[in-house]
């Protein structure tokens, strides 16, 4: 039997060798085998983001404004059936976070008198990226000096953004808007 010279081999073996490692550059690049987010949706009943209250479409938006108020979120939009507001935290120096709050109010029943408050928050995470700047000075008079100078530019980079999944932190305010509703004169929630 016949086998070839040992460099001979050596260049398919560096072929099949460069040829894994684009493969695995490409998948890199793109984050991996593409795997379809909505596939994980659940649709599950128990993890609502929603409540039913015992009072008008107004009186649950007003109690979901105040709720958002006082506990300093910025409202950003007021409307008769919806209401919209933001916070921001920096838990860290660098870092810094927005959540992004909206309420939806829809009512039920044929009198208008019971509403479901539809909620969703979204987080945004930011990072702080710094963008190094140089610059040099020529002066003329002593001849062809130049001197550096540096300095950086930071800006926010928006590094991750999320729906804030249902549990607690709804269920707290939830339960701020029903003492709100209360303090209204209106019947709060129904279940």
């Amino acid at each position: 039997m016949n086998l070839p010279p040992a460099w001979c081999a050596r260049p398919a073996l560096l072929l099949c060798l460069a040829a894994a490692a684009s493969l695995s550059a490409c998948e890199s690049l793109t984050g991996g085998p593409k795997v379809s987010v909505y596939q994980s949706e659940r649709f599950q009943s128990d993890e609502t983001f929603s409540r039913l209250f015992d009072g008008s479409v107004e009186a649950t938006c007003e109690a979901a404004r105040r709720t958002l108020l006082s506990q300093g979120y910025i409202i950003t939009q007021v409307k008769k059936d919806a209401v919209s507001g933001s916070k921001r935290f920096q838990p860290e120096g660098e870092v810094h976070v927005e959540i992004a709050f909206t309420v939806v109010c829809a009512p039920e029943g044929k009198r208008d008198q019971v509403a479901t408050a539809y909620v969703s928050a979204v987080q945004d995470r930011y990072a702080l990226k710094k963008n190094p700047n140089s610059a040099s000075v020529g002066l003329s008079a002593i001849g062809s000096l130049s001197i550096p100078l540096a300095s950086t530019q930071d800006s926010l980079v928006k590094v991750a953004s999320e729906t804030i999944p249902a549990g607690q932190f709804y269920d707290r305010f939830f339960a701020l808007m029903h003492r709100y509703l209360r303090e209204q004169g209106e019947p709060a929630e129904v279940e």
